[in-house]
């Protein structure tokens, strides 16, 4: 069902079962899958291609230049999953030539209402944007992170997976898998206990996290405490996933707790 007032480019790749609401302009490079949902004034544009089950509320934004002063308009694309939604006046750009030029969302996102997700972000799947999160530039964001509100994080940040962020926190820095992080300019505050129990994660593995975490983070020589751990701790699948992720990228350092020495 398409709306009479609304503007699809005769070049769109356009599923014969979306739903496109009244106002909605959609631009000549733009495909959209099965079962999709554009509620009312909706713009698409740019190389922008979006899966089936999508559900796109009114005056979001997809698909427009990158705000960044060093793109020259190369070609650029957006890319989104399924079963994603997108709540009003969510704005996502393309990627840039510095980021590999692609900004992806992946399945079963929720991104609240004046969510930004800047070019050459990645977010995976699972994943909670609360109202008015900024994420900035090449940005990546791991499954099932949850962000809290207001929160705004500098770009080339990284969120890891199953971790939680509180609302109105600036981060910084990047925030291990499983980590609860957060405070005017974020520190990390401990493991995100209810995530994991939520995740159905064992007790047995969180009292290992937790160990590790003891640890790990006693001091600001994290780096040598993993190197010191027992291997009854380094091998736990969930240790192993907090300690990939610490040595895989240092664009960005990682989030500590406040005030250790």
């Amino acid at each position: 069902m398409i709306h009479p007032t609304a503007i699809i480019h005769s070049s769109a790749k356009i599923s014969l079962d979306t739903e496109i609401g009244p106002y909605c302009v959609i631009g000549s490079d733009v495909e959209i899958g099965s079962n999709t949902k554009l509620h009312s004034h909706v713009s698409i544009k740019g190389n922008t291609k979006i899966g089936k089950n999508n559900e796109i509320f009114p005056f979001v934004s997809l698909g427009t230049s990158p705000q960044d002063l060093k793109y020259k308009g190369e070609k650029n694309s957006i890319i989104i999953g399924d079963n994603n939604k997108l709540r009003e006046y969510v704005n996502i750009n393309p990627g840039t030539s510095q980021g590999g030029t692609i900004t992806k969302i992946g399945n079963n996102n929720l991104l609240m209402v004046y969510c930004h997700v800047a070019h050459d972000c990645n977010l995976g799947n699972d994943i909670v944007l609360a109202n008015n999160v900024q994420v900035g530039g090449h940005v990546t964001i791991e499954d099932n992170a949850i962000i809290g509100g207001s929160c705004a994080i500098h770009q080339f940040s990284r969120i890891g997976s199953l971790a939680m962020i509180g609302g109105m926190t600036g981060v910084l820095s990047d925030v291990i898998p499983f980590g609860l992080s957060l405070g005017n300019r974020n520190n990390l505050v401990g493991l995100n206990l209810i995530g994991l129990r939520r995740a159905k994660i064992s007790n047995e593995d969180i009292k290992t996290l937790q160990t590790f975490y003891n640890i790990v983070f006693s001091d600001q020589n994290y780096r040598s405490n993993i190197e010191n751990l027992d291997i009854d701790i380094t091998e736990n699948k969930y240790v192993k996933i907090i300690i990939d992720f610490i040595n895989s990228d240092k664009k960005r350092p990682i989030s500590l707790p406040e005030n250790i020495k």
